[in-house]
């Protein structure tokens, strides 16, 4: 089971039903952000930072099963299926 993301050179695959393209992903992530108000007391988030973010859990959306997905190069998936 990967709870990696993927960068721009690899991807998910389910190694049980095959799926590449659906996932579920449970993360948990701590921001920083910076709220402006307005005189009317509505605010709007200016400025959002990513202080801490982990992967708990990548589960496949077509058969349910997390203890099968892994992370692949995306050119090995490319080259399996012409």
């Amino acid at each position: 089971m990967s709870t990696a993301l993927p960068d721009a050179s690899s991807r998910w695959r389910c190694g049980g039903c095959g799926n590449l393209t659906r996932f579920d992903v449970t993360r948990t992530r701590r921001t920083t952000e910076f709220w402006h108000f307005d005189l009317a007391g509505e605010h709007l988030v200016e400025e959002s930072r990513t202080d801490e973010e982990s992967v708990e859990r990548v589960a496949c959306r077509w058969c349910g099963r997390s203890d099968a997905v892994e992370i692949v190069a995306r050119n090995e998936v490319d080259a399996g299926s012409s």
